[in-house]
């Protein structure tokens, strides 16, 4: 097994899209334990074991992404899928038991999807060595676990450059799902990306729950409320980096003429469960969390197992902004120039608000 530490090359993320912000997006009640297990003839098949955060597949976001990566290796390699999902009210013991159900089944890799994951896997990982776990959004210092990291913040810039150009009230809003360390470079690389277009906008900020709260990802109605209460106030532009919160968000924005709102982690533009919103979906900040999961399974169908940390970043396209609908085409040009600044290092986008 060997140890990698690199800046991982990846893809666009597929057209086929199930992310996990959308109206209609899962509940945060545990799917049922056998979520999906499917099997293939294909010789050499891997067996994947994936633990989903709350929402699961169906979010129309971060975990539909994951979701992606997995469809296309099951399809590209065969064997087999098993996945299980978090509820909101989960413990760390919880955590550690669905990851340990995957390894002792016989799963490898076995996904965490989400940082939430960190504390458990770092035990699994110990307990499970001959595992091969792979984490997304956080780093497990652990010689069997491929931490998978995005600069989100990158993307986030972009969408704040989007939504400054596209601003009529220079008023715009972000909404986050749980107020932790990752949401918060999402909202970090946002607001400079606004303020180095027009520091004269206003960015509201509003966390929909705080701490070991979870719920802030899986609450459309939350999600709606805060957005409502931003476009009363007079933003037009509406960021939402809180899974399947989002989708709320976006039907709120719909409501109001001239209003746009910015997806999150997928094209939500092209999800089918938002189709009626899409008119109002300026663009999406996408993470490319589908290219770090099919990674990692190649990895072990060539017995050539990824560990250590794997950071995807705009420079790579393991983030980038969408830009279906032809929305943003008018101000393409500066977001590109946005973009090549980032990547030359002339621009260094924070992490922290």
């Amino acid at each position: 097994m060997r140890r990698v530490t690199k800046v991982a090359a990846s893809g666009i993320a597929s057209a086929a899209l199930a992310l996990s912000l959308a109206a209609c997006g899962s509940t945060s009640e545990q799917k049922a334990q056998d979520d999906s297990s499917s099997g293939s003839a294909k010789a050499g098949g891997v067996k994947v074991g994936v633990a989903y955060d709350v929402g699961g597949r169906g979010d129309h976001s971060f975990n539909d992404s994951a979701a992606r990566g997995i469809d296309k290796a099951e399809k590209q390699f065969g064997g087999s899928v098993k996945e299980l999902t978090a509820k909101t009210t989960d413990t760390e013991a919880d955590r550690l038991d669905r990851l340990s159900q995957l390894a002792e089944a016989g799963y490898n890799p076995v996904v965490g999807i989400g940082y939430a994951y960190a504390n458990s896997m770092k035990e699994a990982a110990q307990k499970y060595p001959n595992t091969t776990f792979g984490i997304v959004d956080s780093s497990v210092d652990a010689k069997n676990v491929d931490s998978i990291v995005f600069t989100e913040e990158q993307s986030s810039y972009l969408g704040g450059v989007a939504a400054a150009l596209k601003t009529k009230t220079n008023q715009v809003g972000f909404i986050g799902g749980v107020d932790v360390p990752l949401i918060k470079k999402f909202q970090a690389g946002y607001e400079q990306g606004v303020h180095d277009t027009n520091p004269k906008i206003k960015v509201d900020v509003q966390y929909l729950s705080h701490g070991s709260d979870t719920s802030g990802f899986a609450s459309p109605d939350k999600g709606q409320a805060a957005a409502q209460g931003m476009l009363d106030k007079g933003a037009d532009v509406i960021f939402a980096a809180a899974g399947s919160s989002g989708s709320g968000s976006i039907e709120a924005v719909h409501g109001k003429k001239g209003a746009w709102a910015i997806g999150v982690d997928s094209d939500q533009y092209q999800q089918a469960s938002l189709a009626q919103y899409k008119t109002s979906i300026l663009t999406s900040v996408v993470k490319n969390v589908d290219v770090g999961v099919f990674d990692l399974v190649k990895s072990i169908h060539d017995k050539k197992p990824l560990t250590g940390t794997n950071t995807y970043s705009l420079a790579k396209n393991g983030v980038s902004l969408t830009t279906s609908g032809g929305y943003i085409d008018d101000i393409k040009a500066k977001i590109d120039a946005a973009q090549q600044k980032i990547v030359d290092g002339k621009v260094k986008v924070k992490t922290t608000p």
